[in-house]
C-alpha cells in the first residue's frame, strides 16, 4: 500500500512539481529518501503539528527533531540539510564576485547569506573602491539571542584583502529587522576602527527572515555619540 502511494506521489511531483503539494506532502516525500519502509505521511504530519509549520521543522535543532518527531539522527540530518542547501543554491545562483555591488544587490546578497541560520550570525562584506566584492563571509556566530562583533577580526580581514569599503550584517533569528541600542553602539565602534586603517563602513544590514533593514538607507541616527552613523 505504501509503495503504491509513494509511486503516485512521485508521479505527482514529476507532473506538477511541489506547487501542487501541501506542506506535509512535501515533507512526506522528502522523508522517503531517509525512511524507506515506514509511513512517512504520519511522521510528516507529526513534525508539522509539533513545530507549527514546515519552515519551523527545517529550523529546529537536530536533537529536538529526533526527540519530538521520533525520528533517527540520519533523518534529522536530511531535514536540516534543506535550508542550508537552499542558502548554497541562492549564493551559487546569484554570484556577485564579478559585479559592482549596488545597494540593492548588497541587500539581496547578504539576505541570502542568512537562509537557514537559526543562531545570530555576523557577516562581513568587503569591497574595493569601485564596489567589487573582495570577501563576504561569517566572522562570528553566537546563539539564538546574540553574537559578538569581533572588531579585531573585521580589521584584520579588511587589511588582508586591502579593502576600501565594508558592510557588516547580522540577523535577528527570533525578532524583527530593527536595530537595538547595542546594534548602534557596535556599528559606531566598527566604523571608528575601520576608519583608522582607511576603510569606510558604508552600511550595517539587519536581517530577519527574508526581510532586511539598512541602517544607512533608513537614516538611523547614532543615538550613542550623536550625528550620523555613516
Amino acid at each position: 500500500m505504501h509503495e503504491g502511494h509513494r509511486d503516485r506521489m512521485r508521479q505527482k511531483f514529476l507532473q506538477d512539481g511541489l506547487d501542487s503539494f501541501e506542506s506535509h506532502e512535501a515533507l512526506e516525500m522528502l522523508l522517503y529518501y531517509a525512511i524507506p519502509r515506514k509511513d512517512t505521511n504520519e511522521i510528516a504530519h507529526r513534525l508539522i503539528q509539533e513545530f507549527g509549520s514546515l519552515s519551523a521543522v527545517f529550523d529546529a535543532p537536530i536533537d529536538t527533531l529526533m526527540r519530538m518527531g521520533k525520528i533517527s539522527e540520519r533523518t534529522a540530518i536530511l531535514i536540516k540539510m534543506i535550508p542550508q542547501l537552499s542558502r548554497m543554491y541562492l549564493e551559487n545562483k546569484h554570484k556577485y564576485s564579478n559585479k559592482l555591488l549596488s545597494d540593492d544587490i548588497i541587500g539581496d546578497l547578504l539576505t541570502h547569506k542568512f537562509v537557514g541560520r537559526t543562531n545570530e550570525t555576523v557577516i562581513l562584506l568587503l569591497m574595493d573602491g569601485k564596489r567589487k566584492q573582495l570577501f563576504c563571509g561569517v566572522v562570528s556566530e553566537g546563539s539564538l539571542s546574540g553574537a559578538e562583533i569581533y572588531i579585531r577580526r573585521i580589521v584584520e580581514l579588511s587589511m588582508r584583502y586591502n579593502a576600501s569599503l565594508a558592510v557588516i550584517a547580522h540577523n535577528h533569528p527570533s525578532g524583527i529587522a530593527l536595530p537595538s541600542k547595542e546594534d548602534l553602539i557596535a556599528t559606531a565602534s566598527v566604523r571608528d576602527a575601520l576608519a583608522l586603517i582607511g576603510v569606510k563602513l558604508i552600511d550595517h544590514i539587519i536581517v530577519a527572515d527574508d526581510d532586511y533593514v539598512s541602517l544607512r538607507q533608513s537614516d538611523f541616527e547614532d543615538m550613542v555619540r550623536g550625528g550620523s552613523l555613516f
